[in-house]
């Protein structure tokens, strides 16, 4: 099966993902308002990598309409 954009962008949202959380696990934030950052940054990717996972979805199923 070919690629398509959305599977390039949710893989490169998990991959973001993936990298801040072991900078968290790892003890990387040096202070508080760093963590808080990270842990910002990992939801609202997360809420990101939903909103490309739900436009996929609703175009798949508008084609096959």
């Amino acid at each position: 099966m070919a690629r398509t954009v959305f599977d390039v962008l949710k893989q490169n949202i998990g991959d973001q993902i993936a990298a801040s959380s072991e900078f968290l696990a790892a003890g990387g934030a040096k202070d508080f308002a760093q963590y808080r950052e990270t842990v910002g940054l990992i939801r609202g990717l997360e809420a990101s990598l939903q909103y490309v996972a739900d436009l996929s979805r609703n175009l798949e199923n508008d084609d096959d309409d």
